[in-house]
């Protein structure tokens, strides 16, 4: 099992960045925040997580296609990962996320929530489930 501590997670996309974090045992998952990828603050807000939450790790969706070739937004994610390598010292784990913004629409669509109108929370639960990933990932 890896080190105790928070991790984080992020499902980057051209207009919102979902973020989700864990407790330190790496149990329970939480969506966090919906950041806006063009802020001028983004690089603020992102710190600002960082130092209120403290994780020792973080996730980053690979948004692969479904045959599981690089498309067109694997490289944006990767901009993003250096983005976040060349501004903040935290180890950085790339997660398959196929299928991880469907499911969350589904998630929130049996809990009563309208997905189309709740964009923001897609994204949020999005990381959240780029997060259940990366954690699974680290038992196996």
């Amino acid at each position: 099992m890896a080190r105790i501590g928070r991790r984080i997670a992020f499902d980057y996309g051209d207009v919102r960045i979902g973020v989700a974090i864990c407790d330190p045992d790496g149990i329970l998952a939480t969506p966090i925040a919906t950041l806006q990828s063009k802020a001028p603050s983004l690089k603020a807000e992102i710190a600002k997580l960082l130092e209120e939450y403290e994780p020792v790790k973080a996730y980053v969706g690979n948004p692969k296609l479904l045959n599981g070739s690089d498309g067109s937004a694997v490289a944006k994610v990767l901009e993003f990962t250096e983005f976040l390598t060349s501004n903040f010292d935290l180890p950085i784990t790339l997660v398959d996320e196929r299928l991880s913004t469907v499911t969350a629409a589904k998630k929130l669509r049996e809990s009563g929530i309208d997905a189309k109108g709740a964009k923001a929370l897609i994204d949020a639960a999005a990381a959240v489930a780029i997060l259940e990933q990366g954690l699974a990932n680290e038992i196996r």
